[in-house]
C-alpha cells in the first residue's frame, strides 16, 4: 500500500482519453439497449478504476478545454481549425463522463481561455514545488515538454497491453536532446497536423530532431542558416517565421491564473449512490458486479447475457486494463493428449466414432490449404479434454494416419464442429478425405450473431470463455520473413497449442449456440451459412479451366488500344503528359482545354478527374471519352487479362478463386485470389475476359443459371405490393409496366426511353434514390425526376409502405432482417446528424432485400449442389457471381441437369411471387451467359 504521507497527484487529460476510449472501440462499439453509445464513458470508468487501484493516488483530477477561444486561437485562427465536428456518438456522451467524474468525487477542472494542456502543466509544476509527483494522464506527446525529476506523462496502454511512464530519461534518450524543453523546438520545426501548427514546409520528425540535436533551438537555427546546404537551407530560411510562429503556439503555459488549491484535489470514496445510479443506466453490469457484489443487477433485458460477455470482451480492448480472473492454459485444468501409433490413432477412432458430434482442427504449414502440407489433426468432444494426431513427415505415410480417420470425417452422423472449417474441410479435400455431415462453426455462427465484430478463435475465446489461448507468435514468432514454421515448432508444444484450439472451439461451440437462439440468428446459421461450407469447399476444388492463350493474344490487342487512345490523348491535349497522373489529368482538362468553368475539386484541393466526374462531361469534348476507355483499357489489360493466367493452378491447370461467407454485411459473398465477381461485362472489352473461361474439354459446355431480377421480386415479396406481384405472376416486363405507371400510359405506348427511365427508377427505389439523385442518374429535369418518383409511389403503394414500416422497425431496434433472419445493424438510424440518419435508412430499405437475394443464392446453391449429387451427374458447380451459378456441363447430361438445376434454383427459397431462372449454354462463359 502506498505511504499516506506521499503525495501523489493524478492530473488526467480529460477529452484526449475520452476520444482515445471511444476510438478504441469505434471498430465494435458499445451501445445499451435503448441504443445509447456508452463507449468512451466505458473506457473512462476502466481507467478511473484502474488508476484508482493500481496507483492508489493521493490526489487526482481531471481537466478540461472550454469552448471559450484560447491566445492560440487569437494569434493564429488556423489553429485547430481543419478538425472535423466531434462525432454525434461521442459528444452526446460528454455529460455523461461528467457525470461519472461526479459519482467518482473526482473533481473536474475547467478555466475559459486556456487549454487543459496548460492548466495541467501550471498544476504539475506547482505541484512540484509543494513536493508532489504529478503524473499527467494523457497520450498526448506534447506533454513531453513539461518533465521534471517529480513529473511524469501516465500513457494509457492499448490492447490489453500495460500502462506506460514516460520520465525525462525517456524523453532525452528518444529524441536525442539536451533538455527536454527542447521538444517544444522539435515541436516547432515538424508542426502538428493535428493542431493545425505549420511547423516549416518539408521538415520531418528525423530532419527536426536532427537539426535541434546539432543546433540547441530554433533561434540558433535561424541564426546559422549559413551552415545548412541546398534545399535545406531554403526551407529553413523561408519557413523562419512559421517556426518562430508554432513553437509560440506548441508551448504549453506554466503561469495559467487560478484559485484551485491543491489540498481540495485529495482523493475521496465514490459517491456509491450516485456510481450505482449510473452504472445501472448505462448497463454497466460488469463494472456494477465489481464495485457492488454479484447483487447488483441492471434488470432483466434481452441483451443481459450478450452484453456480460461483451463488456468483459471489450475490457480486453482497452487500455488501463487488468483482466479479471484471466484463464490460461497455465492456470486451467486440461487433460491434453498426444497421438502418435497406430494403436493410439484406432483407439481415438473408436471413441469419435461413439460420439453425436466432435470437434476437429488441422495443424499445417500454412496458409493456403491446397498447397500447404498437414502436419496433424486435433479432436475434442468434451470439455478441458482434446486430443493431438502427429503425422509422419512422409506424404505417402501421412496419407496412411489420414486413412484411418476416413471413417470419422465420412461419417454422415456425427456433426463436425470447427472454427473456420471451410479451411480444414479444403485442406481434407485436397488430400482425398471428403468431409460429411451435419456441420456447425464457431467463426460463421458469431459472424451472424456480431458482423461487426472481430470474429477470430483468440478473441472469441476471451469474450465467452475469459481465456487467452497460446498465441501463435510464441510458436513461430511475430509475422515478417524471420517468422519461423509450424514443422519447426517442437511436437510438446505444437501438441498442446493444437488440443488447445480444439478444446478451446469444443467450449465455445456449446456457449455460442444459445446466444444465436437468443439473438434470432440460427436459421441463417443453421440452413444457410454452415451448410454452405461443403458447397463452397467443392466449387473451390472444381475450379474452372482458363483459355490463357486467348488472353495473351487479347493482352496484345489491348496493348496496340491502349497505345492508340495515348496517341489521340496526347494530341487533343495538344502535348505529351501522364495520363495516369490525377494532377496532370486535371490540368489538361480543366486548364488548357477548360471542359467545365466551374470544376469539381478534391478534398486536397485537385481537380476531379473521378470517373463520375467525366462521365458528367463525356459530351464536352472528345478527349474525355478517349480517357475513359484508355482507362478502362488499363485496368482490364493490368487487373484481369495479364493477372487470371498466373492464377491458374499448375498442378490441376484451372483457376481455383476462394469464397469467403463474411465479407459483406449483406451477405453477399466475395471472391478471391483471384476475384471474379468484379470481371466488367457491361462493355464489349470486358466480355473478351468472359470468353477466356472455358469447359474442362470437349465433352462439356459451360452452363450459366442466373436469377432474373431477383431484387424487384423479393421487393414486391417483402412489401406484398398488389401491383408488383401483378406485373410479375402475368409475366409482363416489370420495366414496361412501371413505365407504363409512371408516365400514366398504355402498355402499348411505352416507349424504349421510357422504359429505360422506368428501369432507372424501379432498381432507384431499391437504393433509395432521390429526386436529386434520379436527376442526375437520367439527365433530366428536377420536376420530372420528382414527378416519376411521386408516380411510382402512388402506383405501387405497397413499397411506399414497407419502406416506412423497414424505417421504423429499424429505429426501435438497431437493426434491419432478412427472410432467414440475418441482421444488419444500423448505428446511425436515430442520428441527429441528417447526413448520416439518411444513409442509414437507405441501408435499412435495401438491406434486406439484397440480404435475402444473397441467401436465396446460398440456399439455391445448397440445393443444387445436393441435387447433383444425388443424381451422380458429371455436371460440377464452378462459380457463382451475384446472382449467376456457372457450371461444366456434360453434354450427355444437358437435358436433364438444366431442368433439375432451374428447378433447385426456383424452389430453394418459396415466395409467392413467380421466381425466373434464365439459364444459357455456350462454348465458354461469354457464350453461354
Amino acid at each position: 500500500m502506498t505511504d499516506p504521507l506521499i503525495k501523489r497527484l493524478f492530473l488526467l487529460d480529460g477529452m484526449a482519453l475520452i476520444y482515445r476510449a471511444h476510438f478504441a472501440m469505434v471498430r465494435s462499439p458499445r451501445y445499451t439497449s435503448a441504443s445509447v453509445c456508452t463507449s468512451a464513458v466505458f473506457g473512462m470508468t476502466n481507467a478511473i478504476l484502474d488508476i484508482l487501484k493500481r496507483e492508489e493516488p493521493s490526489h487526482i483530477a481531471a481537466v478540461f478545454d472550454t469552448s471559450a477561444p484560447t491566445h492560440r486561437h487569437i494569434e493564429y485562427p488556423a489553429y485547430k481549425a481543419q478538425r472535423d465536428a466531434m462525432p454525434e456518438d461521442l459528444s452526446s456522451q460528454i455529460p455523461l463522463v461528467f457525470r461519472l467524474f461526479e459519482a467518482f468525487n473526482i473533481p473536474v477542472i475547467t478555466i475559459d481561455g486556456y487549454e487543459a494542456d496548460d492548466i495541467i502543466g501550471t498544476l504539475a509544476h506547482e505541484a512540484e514545488q509543494q513536493h508532489f509527483t504529478t503524473y499527467m494522464v494523457t497520450p498526448d506527446k506534447d506533454f513531453q515538454q513539461l518533465l521534471t525529476d517529480n513529473i511524469y506523462i501516465y500513457r494509457p496502454g492499448r490492447q490489453g497491453n500495460t500502462h506506460e511512464v514516460v520520465g525525462v530519461a525517456d524523453v532525452l534518450e528518444k529524441w536525442g536532446l539536451e533538455n527536454v524543453r527542447q521538444f517544444i523546438d522539435i515541436l516547432g520545426l515538424m508542426g502538428d497536423a493535428s493542431d493545425n501548427i505549420p511547423g516549416i514546409k518539408g521538415i520531418g520528425e528525423k530532419t527536426a530532431q536532427k537539426l535541434i540535436a546539432d543546433f540547441g533551438s530554433i533561434e540558433n537555427l535561424l541564426q546559422s542558416t549559413g551552415k545548412l546546404k541546398g534545399k535545406q537551407r531554403e526551407r529553413v530560411e523561408q519557413g523562419a517565421d512559421d517556426a518562430i510562429l508554432s513553437k509560440r503556439l506548441a508551448t504549453i503555459l506554466l503561469d495559467v491564473p487560478h484559485t484551485i488549491d491543491l489540498d481540495s484535489l485529495k482523493a475521496k470514496d465514490f459517491d456509491k449512490e450516485r456510481l450505482s445510479q449510473l452504472f445501472m443506466e448505462l448497463e454497466f453490469e460488469t463494472f456494477g458486479k465489481r464495485m457492488f457484489g454479484k447483487s447488483f443487477s441492471v434488470g432483466a433485458t434481452k441483451a443481459k447475457v450478450v452484453r456480460e460477455k461483451r463488456e468483459a470482451e471489450i475490457q480486453q480492448q482497452l487500455f488501463f486494463d487488468e483482466p479479471v480472473e484471466e484463464k490460461t492454459i497455465h492456470n486451467s485444468p486440461h487433460t491434453y493428449h498426444t497421438i502418435t501409433t497406430a494403436n493410439e490413432r484406432s483407439a481415438l477412432v473408436e471413441k469419435l466414432l461413439a460420439q453425436k458430434r466432435i470437434c476437429f482442427d488441422t495443424e499445417t504449414t500454412g496458409l493456403n490449404p491446397r498447397e500447404v502440407e498437414p502436419l496433424g489433426l486435433s479432436f475434442s468432444f468434451a470439455d478441458n479434454e482434446a486430443y493431438y494426431v502427429v503425422f509422419p513427415t512422409s506424404p505417402e505415410e501421412t496419407k496412411t494416419v489420414l486413412e484411418q480417420f476416413r471413417p470419422v470425417f465420412e461419417n454422415e452422423a456425427i456433426e463436425k464442429v470447427g472454427h473456420n472449417l471451410k479451411y480444414d474441410i479444403t485442406l481434407l479435400k485436397w488430400q482425398g478425405i471428403e468431409v460429411r455431415g451435419a456441420l456447425f462453426d464457431t467463426m460463421l455462427a458469431h459472424s451472424m450473431k456480431e458482423p461487426e465484430m472481430r470474429h477470430g478463435l483468440d478473441y472469441l475465446a476471451k469474450l465467452y470463455l475469459g481465456y487467452t489461448p497460446i498465441p501463435t507468435s510464441d510458436l513461430i514468432g511475430p509475422k515478417g520473413p524471420e517468422q519461423k514454421n509450424m514443422r519447426d515448432v517442437p511436437l510438446e508444444q505444437l501438441a498442446q497449442y493444437a488440443c488447445e484450439d480444439a478444446d478451446v472451439t469444443w467450449r465455445i461451440n456449446d456457449v455460442i449456440r444459445a446466444d444465436i437462439e437468443n439473438r434470432g440468428v440460427s436459421q441463417v446459421c443453421y440452413e444457410v451459412e454452415c451448410p454452405l461450407i461443403p458447397v463452397l469447399v467443392d466449387m473451390e476444388f472444381e475450379g474452372i479451366r482458363l483459355d490463357v492463350d486467348s488472353l495473351a493474344v487479347y493482352s496484345k490487342h489491348l496493348e496496340g488500344e491502349i497505345a492508340d487512345l495515348t496517341a489521340r490523348i496526347h494530341s487533343a491535349a495538344g502535348r505529351e503528359f501522364n495520363i495516369d497522373s490525377p494532377k496532370q489529368l486535371g490540368v489538361v482538362l480543366y486548364e488548357d482545354l477548360q471542359i467545365d468553368d466551374k470544376p469539381k475539386k478534391t478534398a486536397t484541393g485537385q481537380y476531379s478527374t473521378r470517373e463520375s466526374e467525366l462521365l458528367r462531361l463525356s459530351g464536352r469534348h472528345e478527349i474525355v471519352q478517349d480517357i475513359l476507355d484508355y482507362r478502362s483499357a488499363v485496368k482490364l489489360k493490368n487487373t484481369y487479362v495479364d493477372q487470371l493466367p498466373a492464377a491458374v493452378n499448375p498442378q490441376t491447370g484451372r483457376l481455383h478463386t476462394h469464397y469467403s461467407q463474411t465479407w459483406t454485411a449483406t451477405g453477399r459473398m466475395q471472391s478471391n485470389d483471384p476475384n471474379l465477381q468484379t470481371i466488367p461485362i457491361r462493355k464489349a472489352r470486358g466480355k473478351e475476359i468472359r470468353a477466356a473461361f472455358v469447359p474442362r474439354d470437349d465433352d462439356y459446355l459451360i452452363l450459366s443459371a442466373d436469377y432474373s431480377q431477383i431484387e424487384l421480386r423479393i421487393m414486391a415479396e417483402l412489401s406484398q405490393d398488389a401491383g408488383m406481384i401483378e406485373a410479375f405472376t402475368s409475366g409482363e416486363d416489370i420495366h414496361t409496366v412501371t413505365a407504363s405507371k409512371v408516365y400514366k400510359v398504355d402498355l402499348a405506348d411505352v416507349t424504349r426511353e421510357m422504359r429505360d427511365k422506368a428501369k432507372t427508377v424501379n432498381f432507384g427505389i431499391l437504393y433509395g434514390i432521390s429526386a436529386f439523385g434520379l436527376q442526375q442518374r437520367l439527365n433530366i429535369p428536377r420536376g420530372e425526376a420528382s414527378a416519376l418518383i411521386d408516380n411510382y409511389f402512388e402506383k405501387y403503394p405497397g413499397v411506399q409502405t414497407y419502406i416506412d414500416a423497414t424505417i421504423a422497425f429499424a429505429k426501435e431496434h438497431g437493426y434491419v432482417v432478412t427472410k432467414t433472419g440475418r441482421r444488419r445493424y444500423l448505428r446511425d438510424i436515430t442520428s441527429r446528424n441528417h447526413s448520416a440518419r439518411t444513409a442509414s435508412e437507405r441501408l435499412a430499405m435495401n438491406s434486406p432485400i439484397q440480404g435475402t437475394a444473397a441467401d436465396m443464392l446460398k440456399l439455391a446453391m445448397i440445393k443444387v449442389h445436393a441435387a447433383l449429387k444425388a443424381a451422380d451427374m458429371k455436371t460440377k458447380m464452378l462459380l457463382t457471381v451475384h446472382d449467376e451459378i456457372v457450371f461444366d456441363l456434360h453434354k450427355s447430361e444437358q437435358e436433364s441437369a438444366v431442368p433439375l438445376i432451374e428447378e433447385a434454383m426456383r424452389t430453394a427459397f418459396p415466395m409467392s411471387v413467380p421466381i425466373v431462372v434464365e439459364t444459357g449454354v455456350g462454348k465458354n462463359w461469354l457464350e453461354a451467359h
